[in-house]
């Protein structure tokens, strides 16, 4: 196969996928944004009760602006949740902030997983600033060098996708286990959270095959 030929069998699906990964989480947000729990628990306090019940006492909970903006920060010790899942009480807004919870407790549990990303991320964040001279001199302009370079870049981004995967998925597997334990939320409501956690993994899944196949396609076009 050419290059062109490689091209589109590898990125294009790709890419397909990540927007329908998009597509999947944004319209299971929308959809579950809007059903409340009956508990009327916000996700501030549900986050706060996952926590308790691991013992946790060191973790500040922060709202931030913007749309699914939803994250944990190790080094800060510091769960942020945007304001609409701060201070909502959909199942959306509690299932998302109970899976940050679930990041706070790999942390204090010493997560494998979860302590392997983070000694991954300097040179992460290091590979992901070389990205633009990779993609402008080796996707479009083919310099040898910038595609041999492309290779290790996108080989890092890939181990610290996949390392990804069972971090994210444990922390869905917790929240869920946690919600229904703490009774912040009833089995029958789950249907929302698992909706909402399963179509934010499909995101992950996403960036995961993206990563590879770029990989791929510079290591195809290096050997020629």
């Amino acid at each position: 196969m050419n290059s062109m030929q490689i091209f589109l069998f590898l990125i294009i699906p790709t890419a397909i996928l990540g927007i329908y990964a998009q597509m999947k989480v944004q319209g299971a947000y929308k959809k579950w944004a809007q059903v409340g729990s009956r508990s009327r628990i916000t996700g501030r306090e549900a986050a706060q009760y996952v926590l308790q019940k691991a013992g946790i006492r060191d973790v500040e909970i922060t709202a931030t602006r913007g749309h699914l903006t939803d994250h944990y920060d190790p080094s800060k010790k510091r769960l942020v949740l945007s304001e609409e899942n701060f201070n909502g009480y959909s199942l959306a807004a509690l299932g998302i902030a109970a899976h940050e919870a679930g990041h706070a407790v790999q942390h204090a549990t010493g997560y494998s997983m979860l302590k392997l990303r983070m000694s991954l991320v300097p040179i992460t964040m290091f590979a992901s600033q070389l990205l633009p001279f990779v993609i402008i001199g080796g996707f479009f302009f083919g310099m040898l060098g910038l595609i041999k370079l492309g290779v290790l870049v996108y080989l890092v981004l890939t181990v610290f996708q996949l390392v990804t995967l069972p971090v994210e998925f444990d922390a869905s597997k917790r929240a869920k286990a946690e919600l229904v334990n703490t009774g912040i939320l009833q089995r029958d409501e789950m249907k929302g959270v698992n909706a909402t956690l399963d179509a934010a993994a499909l995101t992950y899944v996403a960036a995961f095959v993206s990563s590879l196949a770029n990989l791929l396609y510079l290591l195809a076009i290096a050997r020629r």
